[in-house]
């Protein structure tokens, strides 16, 4: 596959730096210092979307990249992907499909501060087959180097990263009404970013559509898809109620990808840095399509849950929240008769 020596021009990298940098001040002005609070209130959820996003995703990269044979740049691309964190937009299909956005925000919070250390320690771990088949390759052309991973790079990129998101913190606790701003134009960004590298790609490198392998384009989209899927069950088979498998599927299928284009950026150097960054382009493309059909179903699908789950709120709401609130006999589907609550209070958790 013939790559361009540059994929982005000096003018692109520095409006998608203002992007990312919009996206993630969005992101922080969504948190408070409640959310950390609620995460060490209510590890479990938390606990099991940090084995999904950073036990699952990375393994599910990993095996792609091999099963499809993908080049050493493209495999280190979407291994790359798995390891990163949530995002906004997760937060933003979470709360359209019926999930518990309270779970996701916090999920979110979590990934994104772990990844300062999970990223770096997964991708040299999972890596290792396809640096080495770079650093033959650079060896082959007369290179006296061998191609590393740059952890400090990686480490100083998401540093960096984070830096927006605290100070949406702060605009969050010094002015509401502004952070709301920030924080409804954060998802909308997202979009307008991936369509922005997309389209730009395509005017000034179309042939690049018709020369990706298709082992790619399935690469893309069957990592998010994978993630909903055993982000799903994994939940589900953790005993999990039905508003969080929803909430804990699309923050596993849906990667931070806007993280991802500043990494490779700040990170990565030529030759494989086009090649990764047209990776994360097409994922980030792929993601967003696929997202809207799985919040499509999971919106259909758990509506009666999420309709029940609102019923008990108002009744706690108005009789306090040792009240129980008694459906009538098959009522409700085995799936909820644990709960009917979806746990919004302990005293009606029954069984």
């Amino acid at each position: 596959m013939d790559f361009p020596s540059q994929l982005l021009y000096a003018q692109d990298q520095v409006l998608l730096a203002i992007m990312i940098f919009v996206i993630m001040l969005g992101m922080g002005a969504s948190l408070t210092v409640n959310d950390f609070k609620a995460v060490a209130r209510s590890p479990r959820g938390v606990f099991i979307g940090f084995l999904s996003q950073f036990g699952l995703m990375p393994l599910i990269g990993l095996g792609l990249a091999i099963v499809l044979g993908l080049d050493p740049a493209f495999a280190i691309a979407l291994i790359l992907i798995g390891c990163l964190p949530g995002g906004t937009t997760s937060n933003m299909f979470t709360y359209f499909s019926r999930g518990s956005v309270a779970l996701s925000i916090s999920m979110t919070t979590a990934s994104t501060v772990v990844a300062l250390f999970m990223m770096p320690i997964l991708l040299n771990l999972y890596t290792v087959r396809f640096t080495n088949q770079i650093s033959e390759t650079m060896r082959a052309a007369g290179a006296e180097s061998d191609f590393v991973i740059p952890t400090g790079n990686i480490i100083s990129s998401l540093v960096l990263v984070l830096v927006p998101v605290v100070l949406g913190m702060i605009l969050r606790k010094k002015s509401p009404g502004w952070a709301k701003t920030a924080e409804d134009t954060a998802g909308f960004v997202a979009i307008l970013v991936i369509l922005f590298l997309v389209l730009t790609a395509f005017v000034r490198h179309g042939g690049l559509f018709l020369q990706t392998p298709i082992q790619v384009y399935i690469a893309t989209i069957g990592l998010g898809m994978a993630g909903f899927f055993f982000g799903y069950w994994f939940s589900r088979l953790s005993g999990m109620y039905p508003l969080f498998q929803r909430s804990v599927s699309l923050e596993t299928g849906i990667q931070n990808g806007p993280v991802s284009f500043a990494i490779i950026l700040l990170s990565f150097n030529e030759p494989v840095q086009s090649q990764m960054l047209w990776f994360a382009i097409l994922y980030s493309t792929f993601i967003v399509m696929s997202s809207s059909v799985i919040t499509l179903y999971f919106r259909r699908f758990g509506k009666f849950d999420w309709d029940v789950y609102k019923n008990t709120q108002v009744h706690n709401r108005l009789f306090g929240k040792e009240y129980v609130t008694n459906y009538p006999v098959d009522f409700l589907p085995d799936r909820l008769k644990q709960d009917p609550s979806q746990g919004t209070s302990p005293v009606q958790k029954r069984g």
